[in-house]
């Protein structure tokens, strides 16, 4: 395997991943909220950035949040294909690996990094996705469909060409 080769697929898996999950997110906040969806991305500047960002201009702020996003897309995709090998020893299938995967994401986004990040509590953070199963459930399906798969089919088809 080149290295060349090896991340230009990640690159492009990432890139991909992060572009089906950022247009399901935006349709998502659009239909329940009717707000524009660069808030999402806003809201994920604020991560990094700060609550100031908040009040600042929204789509600069939004640019910084979509990148944030993409990085964020692009990490995954790595640890992921780095890992490839051995979570298909586990898992000879990569349509439920696909599946796993995005439920992994979920779970680490959502359980530990936004906890993280805006410093909530984390029994409070968890309090939230359980009382309100449905949406959570909605968001996990979105990972599955945009992260989980796309990045387990393209691994396997790269992992495949060799």
């Amino acid at each position: 395997m080149t290295t060349r080769k090896f991340f230009k697929a990640v690159v492009i898996t990432g890139l991909i991943a992060g572009s089906l999950d950022a247009a399901a997110a935006s349709i998502q906040y659009y239909i329940n909220t009717g707000n524009n969806p660069a808030r999402v991305f806003r809201y994920i500047a604020s991560a990094a950035l700060g609550k100031e960002v908040m009040t600042k201009d929204l789509n600069t702020m939004a640019a910084w949040g979509l990148l944030f996003h993409f990085l964020i897309s692009i990490s995954f995709t790595l640890f992921f294909f780095l890992c490839f090998r051995q979570i298909r020893m586990l898992l000879n299938n990569k349509f439920v690996v696909g599946i796993v995967y995005g439920i992994f994401v979920w779970c680490l986004m959502n359980l530990l990094v936004v906890p993280l990040a805006f410093g909530v509590d984390f029994g409070m953070q968890y309090q939230k996705y359980f009382d309100n199963i449905k949406n959570s459930l909605i968001a996990m399906g979105i990972l599955i469909i945009a992260i989980g798969l796309p990045i387990s089919l393209l691994a396997d088809r790269y992992y495949s060409k060799k």
